[in-house]
């Protein structure tokens, strides 16, 4: 392989690496239903390559923001 072709797998895949890093990330930190439900998606969004993209379609909006008690 050639310096060129490792650029271009390179820079395809980094942000299939972010989007999965950000589902993960932002699945962990939603309310779910239920903890099962809350680990499938966390564990579809690490799927490499398709699994942000199925969490965005599907599951980005049945969990829910926790709510942010304020403290002042």
């Amino acid at each position: 392989m050639d310096l060129y072709t490792i650029q271009v797998i390179l820079l395809l895949s980094i942000p299939f690496f972010l989007g999965t890093i950000w589902a993960m990330v932002n699945a962990a930190q939603k309310e779910f239903s239920s903890v099962a439900i809350k680990i499938t998606w966390i564990l579809v969004a690490g799927i490499p390559f398709v699994g942000f993209i199925i969490y965005l379609l599907f599951g980005f909006r049945q969990g829910k923001r926790p709510d942010v008690e304020n403290t002042d």
